[in-house]
């Protein structure tokens, strides 16, 4: 599936949690009526999606490095990113990734929960990110 441009304009959401879970590498294995809406993707089009399929290319690569770190090590993370819809706008969401264990106390995938950013977070992340995008150059 090709990745739309990005178009600089914001799509503005309200309401439930967007909540997707994946497997161990990231691929989604369920997306919630919300995540579809809010993405502009179908859950057909989503499911067995990597989920950087959304992934903006405003996002610094340091951030995702760090999630992966932290949530392939067992330990929930926490953040703001900013995600590409298909259309090409693009939406802030503040973000919790919990890891799932089986029995064995082994990572079988991610739970993901989203929710709208405030103003005040998105331009703090936005700031943050433009400098850590300038240093990946």
């Amino acid at each position: 599936m090709n990745r739309p441009d990005a178009v600089d304009e914001e799509y503005h959401f309200e309401g439930r949690a967007i909540v997707s879970e994946s497997d161990e590498k990231g691929i989604i294995i369920f997306a919630n009526r919300k995540f579809c809406e809010i993405s502009g993707y179908t859950k057909e089009e989503l499911i067995g999606k990597p989920h950087n399929i959304i992934r903006h290319p405003d996002m610094p690569k340091a951030v995702f490095t760090q999630m992966w770190k932290d949530i392939e090590s067992g330990q929930t993370w926490h953040g703001f990113i900013k995600n590409l819809r298909k259309d090409g706008l693009y939406y802030w969401v503040e973000t919790e990734i919990t890891p799932v264990f089986d029995d064995d106390k082994n990572i079988t995938g991610y739970i993901a929960a989203r929710k709208p950013a405030s103003r005040k977070n998105i331009e703090e992340a936005s700031a943050l990110y433009a400098k850590m995008l300038e240093a990946e150059k």
